[in-house]
């Protein structure tokens, strides 16, 4: 028998700010969405994250950014609409809507042998919002049926920044602090883990 999506309160009102250059983004149907990322900035601040999304490093004049960022006091942000592709995640972002929150991650060294723990906590406020909009995009992307961490669909490893021989995880998040377990019981998304 499937689950029952909870009777949750919607999502805070999220905070529309687009990118400058979201209209370059491929547009695509709302129908092609079932798959939701659950990212980390990996940086101090909301603003961080912003500064880092407005960065083009693309000749289409685009560049990395995710759909929605939740800060830690839960308010949530919009810098990219679902119906545009955004570079959030490889080989996934044509079907795929990015969640990011902010969170310090592996910053400011990331790919350093020494940095690969991740120690900041999500925060209760963060989580509210964050299974919150999960509900509200069930109910706004009639095909949206499966979520996954960066770290499950990126598992590529490299050279440490400051040691070579050493190979590190390109991407951990949303990290070992992530609250799955609480997630997925909120949810009746499937966990997509490839």
């Amino acid at each position: 028998m499937p689950r029952m999506l909870p009777d949750l309160p919607p999502a805070p009102e999220p905070v529309v700010d687009p990118l400058p250059y979201e209209l370059k983004l491929q547009a695509r149907p709302r129908a092609q969405i079932d798959l939701v990322v659950i990212h980390c900035t990996e940086l101090p601040a909301l603003d961080d994250a912003r500064r880092a999304g407005e960065r083009v490093l693309y000749p289409s004049g685009t560049g990395n950014s995710g759909h929605y960022y939740i800060d830690r006091d839960g308010r949530v942000h919009v810098y990219v609409r679902p119906e545009r592709i955004a570079h959030h995640v490889r080989g996934y972002n044509d079907r795929a809507v990015g969640i990011e929150l902010v969170n310090t991650g592996r910053y400011p060294h990331w790919l350093a042998s020494g940095s690969q723990r991740m120690d900041e906590p999500y925060t209760p406020a963060q989580i509210a919002s964050l299974i919150a909009l999960l509900a509200s995009l069930q109910r706004e992307l009639p095909a949206l049926k499966y979520i996954a961490g960066h770290e499950d669909l990126d598992t590529t490893h490299e050279p440490a920044s400051d040691d070579a021989r050493v190979r590190v995880p390109r991407k951990m998040d949303p990290g070992p602090l992530f609250p799955w377990d609480a997630v997925m019981r909120a949810t009746t998304l499937e966990r997509l883990v490839p």
